[in-house]
């Protein structure tokens, strides 16, 4: 590089960074003399007699000093089009020859004249997205946009650096087109698409795919695969863009994802080889959103076919569509965004920060909303991560977090807070999700009850809010639920789907239910296990499920005037534990067994007894071990069997004070035996007998 041409790029500040012309064609050396400085544009194009390869420095755009200043060469024979920033025509134009800025890679709107939000920018963002040398576009100015850009660019990074973005009079939208924003970018599907059934059932967590005839595949390509539906319209398991790994033999490939769920012979999966968007990223910007239907509103960032393409920083007010939609993405990144008051929260699929639909190995984190519908949806999409971002205003707006139910998996919600369902739009969609995580939630709603299966809460904590659900509800599925940790007001166990081969277990949680909450509802057949959490307030729950309910080590605390526990399991397993002032009532509505083993009850309730049943036409079998009951109430009964067919067993317990009320004709059988009763009444108790042996206790 000669001296002159050296001290041309130092002065226009791009020596030493890589400087490249926006031009294929060959640069030739200026001499000193061709090296020349003029104030504006305007002078620039009025440049007259110049020779090829003359270097200029422009000092400004509109005025010397205004930031639009750049360093450029004249190239005699370019026809380039005139685009006023990186290709300068003379003016008059001549037909050859074009001012070509010389930059790095890297362009900025004020070289294209726009220093303010006066003027529409969308002219000059084309030039340099659709700028093959362009790899960076900078915004050091407010911006108004009134087009609506779609490219199909990748390597290409757009940061406005904290600037706003204006959309007034924007260009009208399609219906229902929440891809339609103002920087939208998407891959190319083509027109290679292959088909194939299922020979052989394929496993969960396989990544391994049988494709019939491998000979289309190539390691390195990315496909969209999807597999044939189910009985709801859009119920599919695989919906994700995919990169193959390897070709494994003739009918087998490999690819960069493990299945969430098990496919059996003869399922359909269509494979669709894609060009996908690659490292095409939007940062740091400030956007205020225009119009308030889904042809009038405007919205920021959406990816479609997109590959490690990610957005931090955007701020968003008045976005309809979702501030970042991505659909068929793999790899992304979506970090320190936030949107307050959408146009509506009504209109479906409006007033999101994110939505991510058919999406893998993403990562939403430090992000916040206000009075918005939703934070983060991540709809049929696999193996992403939400983390520390917090919705508030959520009241009459949505769920800041959640799921479609179109069968996501391996999800991880951790650190956040606001409302959250899962799993819950819709059965056409399937309702199901697996292996969902949430860790150290807090949020005044928590619904997870559809076909959710394997569902994981660390310390979450729900807290009633008058303002939307006074009964701080936390409700979650019985088929591998399990929490540990979590506070809720109400609390229930649903089920709707039976896939886990773990248990459900509910362990060290607190729950304040009110009075009659059911705990366990009617359709729950799986076991539910309970240990050491404490239920506070009891007053009537409900237990009305026929599966087996466990209570390990667990402390219940209802008071003087309020009802035992109504337990309709066909088994109820209590091992050790404290029961205050609350007692338990089997329902008898089936054959039922209850076994009671080191728990301690105590205090009374408003059925008079601790231990109890109603009137139904079960059977109920009781095995009461090591128990010790306690109340200063003479007329509470520590049992009390006065209806229906019982089977009793009492052995090693301790009752002090009230009543114990074995009714003769309830009764087919009883052993009360090696008990020490205080002070205690034996209102009923069956005569001894071949079924009935009463002696060997020690009656102070």
């Amino acid at each position: 590089m000669d001296e002159s041409r050296r001290r041309a790029l130092l002065l226009s500040g791009l020596a030493g960074a890589g400087a490249v012309i926006a031009s294929p064609a060959p640069a030739q050396a200026a001499s000193h003399d061709d090296v020349r400085h003029v104030d504006t544009v305007a002078a620039l194009r009025a440049l007259k007699g110049v020779r090829d390869g003359a270097v200029v420095i422009v000092a400004g755009y509109h005025r010397a000093g205004d930031g639009g200043g750049m360093a450029v060469r004249w190239d005699a024979g370019s026809t380039a089009g005139h685009n006023g920033g990186t290709v300068i025509a003379p003016a008059p134009s001549s037909g050859k020859g074009r001012w070509l800025q010389l930059h790095s890679g890297v362009v900025d709107f004020r070289t294209f004249g726009h220093l303010d939000a006066k003027t529409p920018a969308d002219a000059a963002l084309d030039a340099m997205v659709t700028d093959p040398a362009v790899h960076r576009i900078e915004a050091h100015t407010d911006l108004l946009f009134r087009k609506r850009h779609l490219w199909h660019r990748s390597n290409i990074e757009l940061d406005f650096h904290g600037h706003r973005m204006l959309t007034t009079g924007i260009e009208a939208n399609t219906h229902d087109n929440p891809f339609g924003a103002v920087l939208a970018f998407q891959g190319t599907p083509t027109d290679t698409v292959h088909t194939h059934a299922l020979s052989t059932a394929m496993p969960d967590l396989s990544d391994l795919f049988e494709v019939g005839d491998s000979a289309g595949f190539e390691v390195g390509q990315w496909w969209a695969v999807e597999v044939n539906a189910l009985a709801g319209k859009y119920e599919k398991e695989i919906q994700r863009l995919v990169q193959v790994t390897d070709v494994v033999d003739g009918t087998h490939v490999r690819v960069n994802y493990q299945i969430g769920w098990d496919l059996a012979e003869g399922r359909t999966l269509t494979w669709t080889r894609v060009e996908p968007v690659d490292r095409a990223h939007v940062r740091n910007l400030v956007f205020e959103g225009a119009g308030d239907d889904e042809l009038t509103g405007s919205h920021p960032v959406s990816y479609e076919y997109a590959v490690d393409c990610d957005v931090s920083g955007i701020h968003a007010t008045g976005s309809f569509w979702p501030v970042i939609m991505r659909r068929w993405c793999t790899r992304f990144r979506t970090e320190q965004c936030s949107l307050k008051n959408p146009p509506t929260v009504e209109y479906g699929g409006a007033g999101y920060l994110t939505q991510q639909i058919y999406c893998l190995y993403g990562r939403v984190a430090d992000c916040t909303t206000s009075n918005v519908r939703h934070l983060n949806d991540l709809t049929a999409s696999a193996y992403c991560t939400v983390v520390n971002c917090h919705g508030d205003g959520d009241d009459a707006g949505g769920n800041p977090f959640t799921t479609h139910g179109q069968y996501e998996h391996d999800l991880l919600f951790d650190g956040n807070s606001g409302l959250m369902d899962i799993a819950n739009s819709g059965a056409q969609w399937g309702i199901s999700a697996k292996r969902i995580t949430v860790r150290r939630h807090t949020c005044s709603w928590f619904v997870a009850n559809t076909k959710i299966t394997d569902l994981t809460l660390e310390d979450v904590t729900v807290i009633a809010r008058p303002t939307f659900d006074q009964a701080g509800t936390l409700t979650v599925n019985a088929d591998g639920a399990q929490l540990r940790g979590c506070t809720a007001k109400t609390f229930a166990v649903a089920q709707r789907s039976a896939r886990s081969a773990r248990p459900t277990v509910i362990s060290d949680c607190v729950f304040t239910p009110p009075a009659g909450g059911v705990l366990v509802q009617a359709p729950v057949t799986a076991p539910v296990h309970f240990e050491r959490c404490v239920i506070k307030g009891a007053d009537g729950l409900v237990l009305r499920g026929a599966g087996p309910v466990h209570l390990t080590d667990c402390t219940v605390e209802g008071a003087a005037d309020a009802a035992p526990l109504s337990v309709g399991a066909a088994r109820l397993v209590v091992d050790g534990g404290t029961f205050t002032d609350t007692g338990i009532e089997l329902s008898a509505v089936r054959d039922q067994s209850v076994e009671i083993s080191g728990a301690r009850l105590t205090g009374t309730n408003t059925a008079r007894a601790l231990l109890g049943r109603a009137p139904g036409d079960g059977a109920v079998t009781w095995q009461l071990t090591g128990l010790t009951s306690t109340t200063d109430d003479p007329g509470t009964a520590h049992v009390r069997i006065a209806t229906g067919t019982n089977h009793y067993a009492a052995t090693g317990s301790r009752f002090t004070g009230g009543r114990l009320h074995l009714e003769p004709d309830a009764c087919a059988d009883v052993l009360h035996t090696a008990c020490v009763e205080r002070g205690t009444d034996r209102t009923a108790l069956p005569a001894p007998g071949d079924h009935v042996r009463t002696e060997g206790n020690l009656v102070l």
